[in-house]
């Protein structure tokens, strides 16, 4: 299960830790900013948000992200104070479940267990493009018909510059898509992970997709390019 959190640096390492050890892959970011640029170009399973990183009064970032289709199960942290109509006014913005401060880690992973029992959604669509196929679901990668293997971190780069095929996308955005806030990101980092991926993904094969815009950044070849 793949788990966005959203809270503060304390809280959020406890349950991390907790989390990971049950077999999940557990991100972390301290901004709101930064969460909702990675539920627009990753696929997460469960989001735990922290009420006070809202920034706004009210849930208007819940029904924000339900309108653009994000379907990831959204649980929420309230405050210890909170009461029945405060829940009400969460789940009715588009949570799928309210916790309350202090929290606990049993209760949460209890929480993510039922949600992924009663989880119906069908799986995430393969993407193609050209001869490349990449599965989200297994997290695997063809191209020609031939598995590659990649890193996590090799795929979330492919996968980001798969969902958005012929747009460019800068060394910075790439870099704050490949690592979370509790990680040293260093200057040329993109710039090696792109020759690893090329490697794997474009050695060998006539057609290169894997593309630079020199003094901007990063692309997949579209179909028909």
């Amino acid at each position: 299960m793949r788990v966005l959190l959203i809270t503060d640096r304390g809280v959020k390492e406890a349950i991390r830790a907790g989390l990971q050890e049950d077999g999940m892959a557990v991100e972390a970011v301290d901004e709101l900013e930064r969460a909702d640029f990675k539920l627009r170009t990753r696929s997460y399973e469960a989001v735990l948000l922290d009420q006070r990183h809202l920034g706004e009064p009210g849930y208007g970032q819940l029904l924000r992200w339900r309108r653009e289709g994000v379907n990831a199960h959204l649980l929420v942290l309230l405050p210890r104070t909170a009461g029945g109509v405060e829940r009400a006014a969460c789940l009715d913005a588009g949570a799928d479940a309210c916790l309350q401060h202090p929290l606990s880690l049993q209760e949460l992973k209890a929480h993510l267990r039922a949600l992924r029992r009663r989880d119906g959604s069908p799986p995430s669509p393969v993407r193609r493009v050209h001869d490349l196929e990449i599965n989200p679901a297994i997290r695997s990668v063809t191209r020609g018909g031939r598995s590659i293997h990649l890193t996590p971190r090799e795929f979330d780069l492919l996968s980001l510059l798969a969902s958005h095929p012929g747009k460019v996308l800068t060394r910075s955005a790439i870099l704050q898509h490949l690592y979370d806030d509790q990680e040293t990101n260093y200057s040329n980092v993109v710039d090696v992970y792109v020759r690893y991926l090329r490697n794997k993904i474009d050695k060998g094969f006539d057609t290169p997709l894997i593309l630079t815009r020199w003094g901007q950044g990063y692309l997949l070849r579209p179909e028909g390019a």
